[in-house]
């Protein structure tokens, strides 16, 4: 294996969730600065202004940054981490072996 190879093995993937709050009113703009985010995708939005937004980066400074950044967005009432995971890059794209077989 060649040193770049190994290189991109031992990379991270670090995945988290948040539920972020937001008035009605100011949900599309602050959808609009989530989504301006590296990493970031909204996958659900409420009328009462509830986002479900997921983040990936390649650290856990990166993921701290991000998450503080969207915790201190102007119009944002709360943003709540759900889930967060974290692994190797290589692990996360093991394929596991069937339970079933």
């Amino acid at each position: 294996m060649n040193a770049l190879a190994a290189k991109v093995l031992d990379e991270e993937l670090h995945i988290a969730s948040m539920v972020v709050h937001a008035p009605p009113a100011r949900l599309a703009g602050v959808s609009d600065q989530i989504k301006n985010i590296a990493g970031a995708c909204i996958h659900g939005a409420s009328d009462i202004g509830k986002l479900v937004v997921t983040i990936e980066t390649s650290s856990a400074e990166e993921m701290s940054q991000r998450v503080m950044d969207i915790q201190r967005m102007d119009g944002v009432f709360s943003a709540a981490l759900v889930y967060q995971c974290a692994d190797r890059l290589a692990v996360m794209n093991e394929e596991l072996p069937n339970a079933q077989a």
